[in-house]
């Protein structure tokens, strides 16, 4: 194959995200705030993944650091992952499930946090990356 021939590669970005469900099977979903990328669309929280760092680990650490709650490892479930290429990388994003945290959600890095009925999920506009989990969540819950 020729240089020309060959497929634009993208660089892997690894992110971990979860789904928060709360008692009445509601999931958490957080707004991206002015000034990021994708601005005023609809995440599932998490962030990315650090040179040597597990997915369970970052999660850990992002769930702390933007919602303030925490959580133990053990009551991450591992359910389904997105891979989706935007312009200038390729997302790789594992999506976990978690029924169980400590302390209260707060909105630290976010324009605004929802709990919302999965049925009720596909309402919110997310991501290229984040709205084909809808579906499974959806299915699941």
């Amino acid at each position: 194959m020729t240089e020309a021939a060959l497929p634009h590669v993208l660089p892997t970005v690894l992110v971990v995200a979860v789904a928060l469900i709360d008692v009445d099977s509601r999931v958490l979903i957080a707004q991206r705030p002015e000034g990021k990328a994708l601005a005023g669309l609809w995440e599932f929280p998490g962030g990315k993944v650090e040179a040597g760092e597990r997915p369970e680990a970052a999660l850990i650490r992002e769930l702390h650091e933007e919602l303030g709650i925490d959580v133990n490892e053990a009551c991450l479930a591992p359910f389904v992952f997105a891979s989706h290429a935007y312009e200038s990388f390729h997302l790789l994003m594992p999506l976990y499930l978690c029924r169980r945290w400590s302390g209260v959600v707060v909105k630290r890095e976010h324009a605004a946090l929802a709990w919302v009925k999965p049925d009720k999920l596909s309402d919110y506009p997310m991501p290229p990356a984040d709205a084909p989990l809808v579906a499974w969540l959806r299915d699941l819950l």
